[in-house]
Parts: structure tokens; sequence; C-alpha cells
């Protein structure tokens, strides 16, 4: 008997392990086949809700933020690298790389949720920044993939340049932090289950049989 499934996928498009991590709850939705019928809401978070328009030097930002070593970069890089080519995306990034601002990007992703477009969407700005090395926060970049995944790329502009959407990710960003997400990607299931972190499909095929079941 198929269950439906409630899946919010809280994540930000410049965070590696989200995409590894989305790309791990896709496999386990395909491998669970007619058991799930998942209903998926990417919910809005922000890693540098202060990361000005330019955006900062990846190594120069890490180093701040963590205190990591290039020589610790290199290894954490590497191995995202390899975790994300299992489930498929590519990863270019490098030192010369940059950490950019997201808030337009979200509330572009809103939008894209209000049209049934939003998993497209949000499958095109990954790419886009770790694939391209692209600004996910440049409006011409948010449109032009607006435009790629089918939305009216007039209507993306406006949505842009107008600011609109602002109130409603910023009460969707505070709501999940006062129910306690710090870190993502955060995978909540049915209202109840929280699966964190960027895991493999083989974890997230579990908690979905595991809820499945109970349900």
């Amino acid at each position: 008997m198929t269950k439906p499934m409630k899946i919010d996928f809280v994540s930000d498009v410049s965070c590696p392990w989200c995409i590894i991590g989305l790309g791990g709850l896709e496999q386990a939705l395909n491998n669970v086949g007619d058991l799930v019928q998942a209903d998926i809401h990417f919910q809005p978070f922000e890693l540098n809700p202060d990361m000005p328009a330019e955006g900062q030097n990846i190594v120069e930002h890490i180093s701040q933020k963590y205190g990591s070593s290039p020589d610790q970069m290199s290894a954490n890089r590497e191995a995202i690298r390899a975790r994300a080519g299992e489930v498929g995306f590519k990863m270019a990034m490098t030192d010369q790389s940059r950490i950019y601002n997201t808030f337009d990007a979200h509330r572009l992703l809103h939008w894209a949720g209000l049209e049934g477009r939003q998993a497209a969407l949000k499958h095109a700005l990954f790419e886009a920044y770790f694939t391209e090395g692209l600004n996910p926060g440049d409006h011409d970049v948010l449109v032009a993939k607006a435009e790629a995944v089918g939305l009216d790329p007039v209507a993306a502009r406006e949505v842009l340049t107008s600011g609109r959407y602002a109130d409603e990710v910023r009460a969707a960003e505070h709501d999940w932090r006062v129910k306690g997400i710090n870190a993502v990607p955060a995978v909540i299931v049915n209202d109840r289950y929280l699966i964190s972190g960027g895991q493999p499909a083989a974890a997230f095929e579990q908690a979905l049989r595991s809820i499945a079941a109970e349900g």
C-alpha cells in the first residue's frame, strides 16, 4: 500500500552536503518505488545571510568561519566531490571559488514552488553554483536558470527586482530555526521525523521504510 509522505527539505543552494543529501533522498525514493508517494517542499536556510553581494573567496571564508587549514579544506573538498559523484553530481569547486549571498535564490525558489517547478529549479541552481561556478545571487543567472526549467523569465525577473516573497522567506527561515534546525540539510518527514545531514541513499531508504511501516 502506498504511503503518502510530506517531506520538507531544508537547505541552502550553496551547501555542498545539501545536494549530496538530495541525491541520496531521491535515490532512496526511487528504490522504495510505490511504497512512498513523496510530496517534497524545499525550505529556505541561509548559511551566510550576511554575505555581501560580491561574495568571498571560499578558502578565506572557510578559514575564517571554521579555522580549517588548506590541507583540511583540500581533503574535505575531495571527500565532497567523491560523495557527490556517488549520486551523479559533478562538483567543480576550487580554491578560487566564492561563497555568495543566496537570499534572492530562495525568493525565486519560493515562487517556483507556487508555479510547480521548485524541484527543477533547485537542481538547476545547485548545478549553476557547484558545477558551473556561477553566482546564485546574480539576477541574470537566476532568470536564465528559471527559463531553462520552463518558468517565465519575465515573471522571474519581476519577482527578483520587486523584492517579492522576502517576508515569506524570512518567516520560513525563522520558523525552521525556532524548530531547532541549525544545520542543513535537514529532512523532516510528515512534520515528525528528522533525518539530518547528507546521508547516503541506504540511510534514507531505511528511514523511509521505517516511517512507512509505522504509518
